[in-house]
């Protein structure tokens, strides 16, 4: 399978692994049976970015945690939807077709390094919810509702089980 994940830190305030997240991010889309050719990114950035995105995009005020900018909504919505099993967004692409690019995941680090202090938690396992968060709501993942809410929950929890599996045993998703 070919999904190309981009990583970029855009921040300096705290220290982020790229090629870990990068790695978290491919997974999730491996694990959801994205069709191969598809591509997204993981970019981490400031307060003061974090909250200009927020306002100008949701109508939200200051800094958010994480924030998913899905790029081919049509193929998006007709794709899998949680609960219905099968494939993720899209068909199977032909050779020689462009990547479906699924969007971009935006994660503030200064925001995740407070709730997790809030939650007890370590900013890694604070950001590793926040990437997984994100790239699922590029798959259409949503919590809007009580269900949604808790057949995403899960979904994360399995994800990051898994990939603290593969770290521990040395492993890495494909590249």
């Amino acid at each position: 399978m070919t999904h190309d994940v981009f990583g970029a830190d855009e921040q300096t305030k705290f220290p982020v692994d790229v090629a870990r997240w990068v790695r978290l991010a491919r997974l999730v889309v491996e694990e959801e049976q994205v069709p191969d050719e598809t591509e997204l990114s993981v970019i981490f950035v400031d307060e003061q970015v974090m909250s200009d995105l927020n306002e100008r995009f949701l109508a939200g005020t200051g800094p958010t945690d994480v924030l998913a900018f899905p790029m081919d909504d049509d193929v998006v919505l007709g794709g899998r939807q949680p609960d219905q099993g099968g494939r993720g967004p899209g068909s199977p692409t032909e050779p020689g077709d462009p990547p479906t690019l699924l969007g971009d995941v935006v994660v503030c680090p200064a925001v995740a390094h407070r709730q997790a202090g809030i939650a007890g938690e370590s900013l890694e396992d604070e950001v590793a919810l926040l990437v997984v968060h994100g790239v699922l709501h590029l798959l259409n993942y949503d919590h809007a509702e009580p269900e949604e809410s808790e057949t995403m929950k899960r979904r994360e929890r399995e994800l990051l089980t898994r990939f603290r599996e593969l770290e521990r045993n040395g492993e890495q998703t494909s590249t």
